[in-house]
């Protein structure tokens, strides 16, 4: 549950010194680590999408994909994503913690990767001109309509979203921060329908698959603090 204004707002103050302080950890280790992760991440998923095991299933449709309309504006947001899920790790304050949350990450990964090989999936053929929509026809051209469910999109949005609740909430930040944080992982989750990326089955997948691995891994990880030097360290 998100706190009231009230609690969190005497304890806010000088909040962005906290958050910078975090930001300043490791900030190489955090930058490289991140891009080769997605690196990695890509290049098995392409690998995956265009050598599927079997002839993937088409998800279909339910009531959800009718009310959420196709937007293409929406596309931003659904790139805003690698800026989303690159927060949590910023906002680390230990090696340890930033260690085994890229353990996690690779796990999430991992799982859906495996997911996507034993069962192929794809979203339905849609009656849209993507000529008319250029940036969205460049990544229907790369991501074609495979990989589908679970959406990793929305799986390590939701991820990365109650990871960074719990990190602004050590750090004391306003609640406006908080809601903001919340409000753009709905956001990107919602671009994913918007731009017939993904059908409202591969969404709620990818959202349990992330509220799992979230689950399990701030269950598991507790102090993501920054640790004081030893003596023999000064």
């Amino acid at each position: 549950m998100i706190p009231s204004m009230e609690t969190l707002a005497p304890a806010a103050e000088g909040w962005w010194s906290r958050v910078w302080q975090r930001i300043c950890f490791q900030t190489w280790l955090k930058a490289i680590g991140t891009s080769a992760f997605m690196f990695l991440f890509f290049r098995a998923y392409f690998a995956l999408l265009e050598n599927p095991q079997a002839d993937p299933t088409v998800m279909p449709e339910i009531w959800l994909d009718h009310w959420v309309q196709f937007t293409p504006s929406a596309f931003p947001v659904y790139l805003s994503l690698w800026v989303y899920v690159s927060l949590a790790p910023a906002l680390i304050g230990n090696l340890r913690a930033l260690i085994w949350f890229g353990v996690w990450v690779g796990a999430l990964c991992l799982t859906g990767l495996a997911i996507f090989w034993a069962w192929p999936t794809q979203t339905p053929v849609f009656d849209v001109d993507w000529a008319l929509y250029p940036g969205l026809a460049l990544i229907k051209g790369v991501d074609a309509a495979g990989n589908a469910c679970p959406s990793l999109h929305v799986a390590s949005a939701v991820f990365s979203a109650c990871w960074l609740h719990r990190l602004l909430r050590q750090l004391r930040t306003p609640v406006w921060v908080l809601w903001l944080s919340a409000l753009h992982c709905v956001a990107i989750a919602w671009s994913t329908m918007a731009t017939l990326q993904h059908v409202a089955l591969d969404v709620l997948g990818g959202a349990a698959l992330g509220l799992l691995f979230s689950a399990a891994s701030l269950a598991h990880i507790r102090d993501t603090t920054p640790r004081p030097l030893s003596p023999a360290r000064l």
